[in-house]
């Protein structure tokens, strides 16, 4: 039985504004800065820890389709660097995606490692707290890695938390759990940060239009 509508091509209606059609996604939008990230990975002797300050901007885009399917979303850029350092520690961009119709919550996320992911999660328009999962295989929700990676540090699953906390501040936690060469047992390679909102975000093109 097929799990798609029978007509794959006609277009659903849509608001024009989707800063008002984000549903969980609403308390993200925006220009964000975190001063005190922790990031816990792997190094020669086991693990390493780093303190880090993010920039992370999360702007509105049209809604989009794929025929019948709808989003409404946020395309994201994060910039980070380790305290007192100016080279970038990490860089990462993306889109964040809210289905209405299903329920789904949608991270891409590109580095400049040469990787790719795609997490998704279930929830409420009106949910504070969200989780999103990619595992290794999925050919949906998944990861793709290049040579080296995958031969050193083989990604099994990625997984981010999210909490919106209402004072103009949210907080997220990544897990990516790792299989790096020469271990049996998987690595928890973590990420977490509290950002705070420093700049509103710029309405969507065509609500603009």
């Amino acid at each position: 039985m097929s799990k798609h509508p029978i007509d794959i091509y006609t277009e659903p209606d849509f608001d024009v504004d989707t800063l008002k059609n984000l549903g969980p996604l609403t308390g993200m939008a925006g220009i964000w800065e975190g001063t005190r990230g922790v990031d816990v990975h792997p190094a020669v002797d086991g693990s390493e820890q780093d303190i880090f300050i993010e920039r992370m901007e999360l702007q509105p885009i049209d809604a989009q389709t794929n025929g019948p399917q709808l989003f409404y979303g946020l395309r994201y850029h994060t910039h980070v660097v380790r305290v007192g350092e100016i080279k970038m520690f990490h860089d990462q961009v993306g889109y964040w995606l809210w289905e209405p119709a299903t329920g789904n919550v949608i991270q891409t996320l590109a580095i400049p490692r040469a990787q790719v992911a795609m997490a998704v999660g279930k929830t409420t328009a009106d949910a504070k707290a969200f989780e999103l999962v990619a595992k290794r295989g999925s050919t949906t929700y998944g990861i793709c890695s290049n040579p080296f990676l995958e031969g050193a540090f083989k990604t099994i699953e990625f997984r981010i938390r999210v909490e919106i906390n209402g004072n103009d501040t949210w907080s997220y936690d990544e897990d990516t759990l790792l299989l790096v060469d020469g271990h049996t047992e998987p690595f928890h390679h973590t990420d977490r940060n509290t950002l705070k909102k420093i700049g509103q975000p710029t309405p969507n093109p065509q609500a603009r239009r």
